[in-house]
């Protein structure tokens, strides 16, 4: 962050963390990491690793509303998939959609279903293949739950500005959007 006469602003160093008089653990670890490495650039890591604390943060959270409903956040995710695709949907189709494993998505079906928020249907042409749609009361959960699953969410960014979260939501998405079309040749 720089104010308008190119400097960095109060409070935030060169490459865009905050300062020791501001703070944050990442900035702490960059700065540790420039008194051991002063010849390697560390910008990557005050990014990556603050979009790692703050998943973890938010994840150690655990989402309390969803907490409170008895539900995971991969759960909710794979309630939510069915909810907003208005269909039936494969595990495959679900571990697509939730960016999960197939084991995740069968241990967590299991659960739902046993708990009466979704079906399993066999396919009359393949027995391997199962469909799943929601529950009556598996609809009902989710449409109860997101309006203050997102009423919990926007008070968590609310330290943030409203012109601050679009910012970050499109830098945010134009990362994804890149990653999610590199990392393939990234992993070799």
């Amino acid at each position: 962050m720089t104010a308008t006469n190119g400097r960095p602003a109060a409070g935030y160093d060169t490459a865009g963390g905050r300062d020791a008089a501001g703070g944050d653990t990442v900035a702490a670890v960059v700065r540790q990491w420039r008194t051991v490495h002063p010849d390697l650039d560390t910008g990557p890591m005050e990014v990556i690793g603050r979009i790692n604390r703050c998943a973890a943060l938010l994840q150690q959270a655990e989402d309390a509303p969803l907490r409170r409903a008895g539900l995971s956040r991969p759960e909710f995710d794979l309630l939510g998939a069915l909810r907003r695709t208005g269909h039936e949907l494969t595990p495959s189709e679900l571990a697509r959609e939730t960016f999960s494993s197939g084991a995740a998505v069968t241990k967590r079906l299991k659960q739902l279903t046993e708990r009466g928020l979704v079906e399993r249907r066999g396919d009359t042409r393949d027995r391997r293949v199962a469909h799943v749609r929601l529950t009556d009361s598996g609809r009902a959960l989710v449409d109860g739950i997101l309006p203050e699953q997102l009423a919990y969410e926007t008070a968590v960014l609310s330290v943030l500005a409203p012109e601050g979260q679009g910012e970050l939501a499109g830098l945010l998405a134009e990362l994804l959007s890149r990653l999610e079309g590199r990392m393939g040749a990234l992993r070799a």
